[in-house]
């Protein structure tokens, strides 16, 4: 669900604990990430709370960030993205859902090899483009 505050659009997401750090996927073989910068966290040897920021000055900005986000009387679980940031997303989306319609129709019918060929090469480009959607580690 996406709201429109100011310059920028809210988007719910359900990628924060309560205490405001990034979500643990226990089991999962993805690499844990810093809660503000996103930068990939050591591996960690000893025993305890894992860590889930990279260092102080990320702790920091995180506590920062949450504090504004309550003044500003937004819930802790949204993530502020520009228009043209959701605008393009929106794009890409459905560049790939014409893709999928695409590929999906070409089955029912009997498709020669290169009306397939040129089907998948057009599907494999539109999600070529979904490697943008990664959050990338902050600057700064």
């Amino acid at each position: 669900m996406a709201e429109q505050q100011g310059s920028a659009v809210v988007l719910d997401a359900e990628v924060r604990e309560s205490d405001g750090g990034p979500v643990s996927r226990r089991g999962s073989s993805a690499e844990r990430r810093c809660g503000w910068c996103r930068r990939v966290l050591p591996q960690q040897s000893s025993v305890g709370r894992p860590r889930l920021y990279c260092g102080q000055a990320c702790r920091q900005r995180a506590y920062e960030q949450r504090n504004a986000t309550a003044k500003a009387g937004l819930s802790g679980d949204v993530v502020l993205v520009t228009r043209a940031e959701l605008d393009g997303l929106q794009d890409r989306l459905y560049q790939l859902r014409c893709a999928l319609e695409d590929v999906q129709t070409l089955l029912s019918e009997r498709p020669t090899k290169a009306e397939l060929e040129r089907s998948l090469a057009e599907l494999v480009h539109s999600t070529g483009r979904l490697d943008r959607l990664w959050v990338n580690e902050r600057a700064g």
